[in-house]
């Protein structure tokens, strides 16, 4: 059977449960590649064409797996590859509750999933190699990240502190470093 982005949604509809399904478990044949890419917006394509339905795109993003740096929907009977552009989910805002090294942030991605950072879902920053540009990132869960974005990163330097050389964030006692302090202007 050729692999369809209907296909995929009727088997995990199918297969669903409260909650994420235990897609860490399965393991079904790899079925091929599908024409589906996730932008760096996090916008979902099939066929090149933007899927303007949130809930399939939930849905979807419900089934996601990465395995040896590349990106799969899983269900427990097929395995298909698509295309990431940078990384999977957005994070699109955050809340704060505590303050200092007691602080804890909850980061919201594009299809409402809800991530702590902390020791198991940290928070990292790369920078472009030729302008220096920060891409903040939250792992969502299992080691699928979320692109923070731009208005939201803003918020999280307001927040910032510099700690043994750094410059970064407290989460749920785990400081996270941004930037060497005297690296800032």
């Amino acid at each position: 059977m050729t692999p369809s982005a209907e296909n995929l949604a009727a088997s995990i509809t199918a297969a669903k449960t409260r909650g994420l399904p235990p897609v860490h478990l399965w393991n079904p044949p790899f079925c091929g590649d599908l024409d589906m890419r996730i932008g760096r917006d996090g916008t979902w394509f099939y066929e090149g064409t933007p899927i303007g339905r949130p809930g399939l795109v939930k849905l979807f993003s419900s089934i996601l797996k990465k395995e040896e740096g590349r990106y799969f929907l899983v269900t427990p009977v097929e395995k298909v590859g698509i295309t990431v552009d940078d990384a999977p989910f957005v994070a699109v805002d955050f809340e704060v509750s505590g303050r200092g090294e007691d602080q804890v942030l909850t980061f919201e991605t594009q299809v409402g999933d809800r991530a702590v950072a902390s020791a198991d879902l940290p928070l990292r920053v790369a920078r472009d190699a030729g302008t220096g540009e920060p891409s903040p990132y939250v792992r969502v869960r299992a080691n699928l990240e979320a692109l923070i974005d731009r208005k939201s990163f803003y918020r999280l330097v307001d927040l910032g502190a510099h700690h043994d050389g750094w410059f970064g964030v407290w989460s749920a006692g785990v400081f996270f470093r941004i930037i060497a302090s005297d690296e800032l202007p």
